[in-house]
């Protein structure tokens, strides 16, 4: 199936994800349910897709729960928050700002509601106090903000975070990302927190990624990439002597056949995906022997 055109026009990376070095699928049982685990998920998402007959799926276990998309570009949060920045996204210090912004609150809702930030200060006092006049929930659940990180700052709230620190910031941020040429996640990362100044990991993995998706002349998701405590399960079973954050590379040049292509040409997982693999599948096995968090899809 070939990319819906929608999502070829949100974003820019695809043809970077066509090309690769292809080494043949490992015959141990690991990989084999994880192969038959992705292409199930795939099928799901593709009769979703094509609106097709609302029986997705015969796995009792992914007919029940909730689990991620394989890409990640396929949330609809994802498309919601890169739909929004679709206008400004030639502006790349402004993009950026909002992408972490929308990341933090990691909320629709609040963002539509909102609208987006500026690098005026007289436009952000007027943002703050629509914003901490809006009711709750203002944040969502996904990506939870660590509030003692920022307690003894002088934006000690979330609102002020938002509207004040990063507004300062985000410019010289963006200014050092836009020197890089296919730098790894794992290493932008590294780069990124001294300057920044507050250790928020997790939320610049994920702005990172988003980063990639628009602007691959910066970042590479092939290329060494963070694991986190979800994914490290899946990876360690899947081979225990090596670095996660490396095994996701090697993964990456095995040719999994996923049925997606990009002007015609068959679309490869990245770094990044077989990370959000390793948590979905550790997911998947603990619900089939009756352990772990039952989120029921809806």
């Amino acid at each position: 199936m070939e990319i819906p055109t929608s999502l070829k026009k949100l974003y820019r990376h695809w043809k970077y994800h066509t090309i690769a070095t292809i080494n043949p699928i490992p015959k141990d049982t690991i990989y084999i349910n994880i192969s038959e685990f992705v292409k199930e998920r795939i099928s799901i998402w593709k009769k979703k897709t094509l609106k097709e007959n609302p029986t997705y799926t015969k796995d009792p276990i992914l007919g029940t729960y909730r689990f991620c998309n394989i890409f990640r570009e396929f949330d609809k949060q994802t498309i919601e928050f890169h739909t929004i920045l679709n206008p400004i996204r030639d502006d790349f210090p402004l993009w950026l700002l909002n992408m972490f912004y929308f990341r933090m609150v990691a909320r629709i809702e609040t963002v539509k509601e909102l609208g987006l930030l500026s690098f005026d200060k007289k436009e952000n006092e007027k943002f703050y106090k629509k914003f901490t006049a809006l009711k709750r929930p203002k944040f969502g659940t996904p990506y939870v903000f660590p509030i003692s990180t920022i307690m003894r700052s002088k934006t000690p709230t979330r609102e002020l975070f938002i509207t004040e620190y990063l507004p300062s910031i985000m410019k010289d941020i963006a200014k050092e990302i836009s020197t890089w040429k296919k730098v790894s996640v794992y290493d932008g990362v590294s780069i990124i927190l001294p300057k920044f100044k507050y250790n928020l990991h997790f939320l610049w993995t994920e702005v990172l990624i988003d980063v990639a998706y628009q602007y691959p002349e910066y970042l590479d998701l092939y290329k060494r990439f963070p694991i986190g405590p979800g994914s490290k399960p899946t990876m360690m079973s899947i081979d225990s002597k090596k670095d996660p954050t490396e095994l996701v590379v090697e993964l990456s040049k095995i040719g999994f056949d996923i049925g997606l292509t990009f002007e015609n040409k068959p679309i490869r997982l990245s770094a990044e995906n077989w990370e959000g693999i390793g948590c979905e599948f550790r997911k998947y096995t603990n619900l089939k022997a009756g352990r772990g968090r039952r989120r029921l899809y809806k």
